[in-house]
């Protein structure tokens, strides 16, 4: 990859905010991103090759980051957030079960023998879509946290399931793997905590502050590429890495200097470069010949909505629990481990990456219905104050919205 297609993907990803700027219309962020990647890649003009493997480790660099804030925009330390995680890991336990159902219809009327698999697809959330729409749309309230900690669920329990669906053989060493993960993270939660609470990390505050070191930046940036290496090592997705860290720092409390700066290097350079390289790497044209798989990707897309929107009936909001059906980064896996281990059916893989894109497009309008009701415009338009709760001014615990931790679940504000 050359400086040339280094400035081509930052300026095609401008399509984002573009699309993004009129508000009446609630589109996130991520879709322009996306759509910029399909144009200029394997589906479009093929002016980007997203094999190249400085442009993917940028990439994968950039996944690992939009995890990592991620997580630390779930306010754990909020006590809302524990009814929060019941609530969502009961609903991702009943789309599970919705899941098997309607995932051993479809493999039996398509006659792929892949049931295992298209339940894993089909009770996945995607948290590196859902996440920045919430983020982007700034929705508040306890229903999107039930919503957040939902898709964090089953983001996280499919990623681990997967290799058991689609490569059985390897599935022992990837649970292994994130469980070595899962265990280093909460070795890093009680250090840091330490350091917290014996004010070693305040004096380091001060004096990065204060020489512009930018060192707990660089530090918390260390951790996460070693635990990123470690998931690697261990063959599961980097997503478990930088989400779980991400969880780490949120429940010690993140300065809100750190956030911003997290903010400026995520959503201004690294996680633009990851949306794009994922559309790039779509290939959706190996399914103009093949109708049969056209329909297969076509019944996992309305099938995952079917399931995710019938969590209706247990009052979840509608635009939320089809928010909750996005899926992208289990479909990608999938096709790719399916197509390297030469498991799949000619065309299915672009099948299940076509299900994805018709969960993307669904959460996309989910989004922005959401936004009417769910938004901290409306919020504020209610009277219940910025966050959607307590006065104006406060946060979303009715905490002063200035210093301390930054535990917001929404986007912080760039430094100036």
């Amino acid at each position: 990859m050359s400086f040339f297609q280094l400035s081509l993907i930052a300026a095609v990803a401008l399509l984002g905010p573009l699309l993004a700027l009129p508000r009446k219309w609630h589109i996130p962020v991520v879709l322009g991103q996306l759509l910029a990647g399909i144009a200029i890649g394997r589906t479009g003009l093929g002016l980007v090759d997203s094999s190249d493997p400085t442009f993917t480790f940028v990439a994968d660099v950039g996944f690992a980051l939009i995890m990592f804030v991620a997580g630390t925009h779930v306010p754990v330390r909020d006590k809302a957030i524990r009814p929060a995680l019941g609530g969502g890991a009961l609903r991702a336990g009943i789309a599970a079960v919705l899941a098997a159902v309607v995932g051993v219809v479809i493999a039996f009327a398509f006659g792929t023998g892949h049931a295992p698999l298209y339940i894993v697809l089909l009770a996945s959330s995607s948290a590196a879509l859902v996440l920045p729409i919430v983020d982007s749309l700034r929705l508040t309230g306890p229903k999107v946290l039930t919503t957040t900690a939902q898709v964090a669920v089953a983001d996280i329990a499919c990623i681990v399931a997967l290799p058991l669906a689609v490569d059985p053989p390897n599935a022992p060493r990837a649970a292994v793997g994130a469980a070595v993960v899962a265990a280093c993270a909460a070795v890093l939660f009680f250090v840091l905590r330490w350091l917290e609470n014996s004010g070693n990390r305040g004096r380091l505050h001060d004096v990065s502050e204060d020489r512009k070191f930018a060192l707990e930046l660089r530090i918390q940036l260390a951790l996460l590429f070693a635990l990123s290496g470690l998931a690697v090592l261990g063959h599961v997705s980097i997503m478990l890495a930088g989400f779980s860290f991400g969880l780490v720092v949120s429940a010690v409390g993140e300065p809100r200097r750190l956030a911003h700066q997290l903010f400026a290097v995520s959503d201004g350079f690294l996680g633009p470069v990851f949306f794009v390289w994922l559309g790039a790497s779509l290939d959706l044209r190996t399914l103009a010949g093949s109708p049969q798989m056209i329909l297969l990707g076509i019944c996992l897309g309305l099938g995952t909505l079917l399931v995710h929107g019938s969590l209706r009936v247990l009052g979840q909001p509608l635009p939320l629990a089809v928010l909750a059906a996005s899926q992208l980064g289990v479909p990608v896996a999938a096709a790719t481990i399916g197509s390297q281990l030469h498991l799949l059916e000619p065309g299915e893989a672009a099948a299940m990456i076509l299900g994805a894109l018709i969960s993307i497009g669904a959460s996309t309008i989910a989004g922005s219905r959401a936004a009417r009701t769910f938004s901290e415009a409306s919020s504020e338009a209610a009277g219940e104050g910025p966050a959607g709760k307590g006065p104006a001014g406060k946060g979303p615990a009715g905490k002063p919205s200035e210093g301390g931790p930054a535990t917001a679940a929404g986007s912080p504000e760039p430094a100036a």
